[in-house]
């Protein structure tokens, strides 16, 4: 039984005409591939600040953080929550996946938040929601981290000391 190759080893005309069709598909490919230096990638982050004033970090984590946590944790197209408990002020922001609709996440963490409203303290203000959109092109990427040797508190504080400053710099 003969090769493939045997082929066009007899036949050096053909091994050039086929040669030439792939240069010619894949140059005409070249011509017509849409290319963009920066793609259109949507990131968002819905923030919500609520002001408990005279309340320790401690409580406003407790009364306000938790319970506003508890409530958007459940919301479709979320990457990942942040909060931050001052004293008086409690920040969370939900940052999205990519390309999701930030105004239907919006309507989603409005109608949560009016559902977990009767939680929070009265002598609160009501929660103060907004948007945040990259308006510009940028790059973006996620790390992940996970060792067999050492707990997730090892590894935060290995990340914070060592990798940290050698990625602002």
């Amino acid at each position: 039984m003969r090769s493939f190759t045997d082929l066009f080893i007899r036949h050096p005309v053909l091994a050039a005409v086929v040669n030439l069709a792939i240069v010619l598909v894949g140059w005409r490919s070249l011509a017509t591939l849409p290319v963009q230096q920066y793609p259109n990638i949507q990131s968002s982050a819905v923030v919500i600040n609520t002001v408990y004033y005279g309340a320790s970090a401690e409580a406003v984590r407790g009364f306000l953080t938790t319970p506003i946590e508890r409530a958007v944790s459940a919301i479709s197209g979320i990457d990942y929550l942040e909060s931050t408990s001052r004293a008086g002020i409690s920040t969370v922001t939900i940052h999205l996946k990519l390309n999701q609709n930030s105004t239907a996440a919006l309507a989603e963490v409005t109608a949560r938040l009016q559902q977990v409203r009767s939680e929070l303290p009265a002598e609160a203000e009501p929660p103060q929601v907004e948007v945040q959109r990259a308006d510009r092109p940028y790059a973006s990427f996620y790390l992940s981290f996970s060792s067999k040797q050492r707990d997730i508190p090892a590894i935060t504080d290995w990340l914070s000391r060592t990798l940290q400053p050698q990625l602002a710099t």
